[in-house]
């Protein structure tokens, strides 16, 4: 795991991360989100062993961030492509695995296998600076893993990048979790760290403001959720019927539409629509509307411009 408690790192008289704590568990993909200059950033160097902390403690896999051991286990993709342009695609992933202290039959073996996993096998003896941008990113993702790293730190590693390539990464991801790695995962895409993520943190002026799954981090901003259905109702049968359901808001009843709000709505769908039936409800179309990432994202933080 990554276990991070109390990190501070500051610059003279500017604390740029005040007193951070989370972990990261084997298996998990964990988003560390937050606006620019929010501390992220310093928070991925600090894990990495680029910064050393003003304070707190930082383990990885239960090694402090600083020593040879956490680094061995530890897998880097930046935000910046950080490849060798003038080599292929392969002496790059040579270069990457031998700092890791791989070589020979083992190196060669799992290098074909990064290669095959990125879709660059193909391409792999030509240079990378003849490489698309997508590319590039799978190759830079390829080199982050190639040393098969238990924890992975990846500082948005689908900017800019085509479809395609997204699909391939994003997949490329979920997979390292799948095998039990512990990845730590930075992006400014909010419907992908959604879609990736089993647990998030927010991180804001160098404060950690929020942590858990999405549906904990909707209950502590009291987000509730939307139902709509649409159909034939008989109103005060219907009004009678809900009434009798704990914490559910009426916002519509008008005979052919029928608006609810609730904490949890897809939990709750099957008592819902048992109090639709006891009504003699027709209902023929149904509509689940849940408070987005993004949404949440901007209540944290707040709508100001950041630079």
């Amino acid at each position: 795991m990554i276990e991070v408690r109390d990190l501070r790192k500051s610059y003279g008289d500017a604390e740029a991360v005040r007193g951070v704590t989370f972990e990261a568990r084997p298996g998990e993909i964990f988003g560390l989100l937050g606006p620019n200059g929010a501390g992220k950033t310093t928070t991925i160097h600090c894990i990495s062993g680029l910064l050393n902390p003003s304070g707190g403690t930082i383990r990885v896999m239960g090694s402090l961030a600083q020593s040879e051991p956490a680094r061995a286990q530890l897998g880097v993709v930046p935000q910046e492509v950080a490849l060798y342009e003038d080599l292929t695609a392969r002496e790059n992933l040579q270069y990457w695995g031998g700092a890791q202290r791989m070589n020979g039959s083992k190196l060669k073996a799992r290098i074909d296998e990064v290669l095959e996993l990125t879709g660059l096998q193909d391409r792999s003896k030509e240079p990378v600076k003849r490489f698309s941008g997508g590319m590039k990113r799978r190759l830079n993702f390829a080199c982050g893993i190639v040393h098969e790293p238990k924890a992975l730190l990846l500082d948005e590693p689908t900017v800019g990048v085509d479809p395609q390539s997204r699909v391939r990464l994003l997949e490329l991801v979920r997979a390292q979790a799948r095998n039990g790695a512990c990845v730590l995962y930075t992006t400014h895409y909010m419907e992908e760290a959604e879609q990736l993520c089993n647990r998030l943190a927010v991180i804001d002026h160098g404060k950690l403001i929020a942590q858990g799954t999405l549906e904990q981090l909707r209950a502590q901003l009291n987000e509730l959720d939307l139902l709509r259905l649409e159909g034939v109702f008989d109103e005060a049968r219907v009004r009678a019927e809900l009434e009798r359901l704990k914490g559910i808001e009426i916002h519509q009843n008008d005979g052919e539409v029928v608006l609810l709000s609730m904490r949890n709505a897809p939990g709750r769908l099957t008592e819902v629509f048992a109090a639709m039936s006891a009504a003699g409800a027709e209902i023929r179309g149904t509509t689940l509307k849940q408070p987005s990432l993004e949404t949440l994202f901007v209540k944290l933080t707040g709508k100001e411009l950041r630079e």
